[in-house]
């Protein structure tokens, strides 16, 4: 298992590397000028975190009070991210219209492409930290021989 400050370093470089490319790619893509675009990387993270703790706390306690456990097959994973997404795009598109004083219509791509970034940025950046930083090997429980 992760220690709390390996979880700390993960959060972090996620944030701060995720930032790094939304910042300059939505500026490009997006003509936003790189200090609303940034606006925009820190709301969506600040919002991303918190739904993602309120989102998997309420499927959490839905799966424990219908199913007595919280375990989930493959597709229920599946299911989850995209729901998980879903719910995420919903809550931020409000928050980015008002914030750049655009319809929810014209926010919508930005907000789109927000989230199809992060689910495939989530997705290699993931793998690349555990290659990079591996979570270390389960100890071997001590015999008496070993004692």
């Amino acid at each position: 298992m992760r220690t709390t400050l390996d979880r700390i370093r993960h959060t972090l470089m996620f944030e701060i590397i995720g930032l790094l490319i939304v910042i300059p790619l939505g500026h490009l893509l997006f003509s936003l000028d790189t200090t609303h675009m940034g606006m925009v990387g820190v709301i969506s993270a600040v919002v991303a975190t918190i739904w993602n703790y309120l989102y998997n706390l309420g499927v959490d306690h839905a799966l424990k009070r219908l199913r007595g456990h919280v375990h989930k097959t493959v597709v229920m994973r599946v299911f989850h991210a995209i729901c998980f997404e879903l719910g995420l795009i919903c809550v931020l598109l409000p928050l980015i219209a008002l914030y750049l004083g655009q319809t929810l219509a014209e926010a919508a791509p930005l907000v789109t492409s927000l989230a199809l970034f992060y689910v495939v940025y989530a997705f290699v950046f993931n793998w690349v930290y555990d290659v990079v930083f591996p979570v270390p090997a389960a100890q071997a429980p001590q015999t008496s021989a070993s004692i």
